[in-house]
């Protein structure tokens, strides 16, 4: 069984989990719902955690009928490689405008042990806005270690690792249209296995 990845991205995925059409149609909707929650004022402050929720963050702004402005933070709780989170958050990447007395929506691609939200919730909620609420494309209940509330999921996915719509492994399967399990064979050596 070969572990190299293919030149074709498509090529190393073992199925489909979510495809193109569900995954706007979805957008669409969470555009919609997140546009009734919040009523005048200023723009809701949507606040995209790199990398991983780029492609959604970009889909789901234009799906909000309503103003919004948009802030990037990069987080990393991922040491080396690792596909397993290490539990300690380091911020790359932090806001460029305040957030003081805004309402704020963090963008997440995907919630799985909950414990890099949970730092960054604390840490935006230090920073004194009006209201602080999550998004996530996905998520993967079965492996939280922390409670989070979570306002809006795209999908609840089961415990499979996934790829693309801004997804990655290695930084590669991000430009997929769809979100897509990985071959096991491909990821099997960063979890220890052979």
């Amino acid at each position: 069984m070969s572990s190299a990845r293919s030149s074709n991205p498509h090529e190393d995925i073992e199925e489909v989990l979510i495809d193109e059409a569900a995954i706007q149609a979805r957008v669409r909707e969470l555009g919609a719902e997140i546009a009734s929650a919040y009523s005048g004022g200023e723009p809701l402050v949507l606040v995209s955690v790199l990398k991983g929720s780029l492609i959604f963050v970009a889909d789901l702004m234009r799906a909000i009928p309503s103003n919004v402005v948009i802030d990037l933070m990069e987080v990393s709780s991922y040491g080396g490689g690792n596909t397993e989170s290490s539990g300690t958050v380091r911020i790359l990447k932090d806001l460029s405008g305040t957030i003081e007395g805004r309402d704020v929506l963090i963008v997440e691609d995907i919630i799985d042990t909950g414990l890099t939200l949970n730092y960054l919730m604390g840490y935006l909620g230090g920073k004194s806005p009006r209201s602080i609420r999550i998004v996530t494309l996905l998520n993967k209940p079965a492996r939280r270690l922390v409670d989070l509330k979570v306002d809006w999921t795209g999908f609840e996915i089961p415990d499979k690792f996934v790829v693309g719509y801004g997804l990655d492994f290695g930084e590669t399967y991000r430009n997929l249209r769809y979100v897509g399990v990985l071959k096991r064979e491909l990821y099997a050596s960063a979890l220890g296995e052979s």
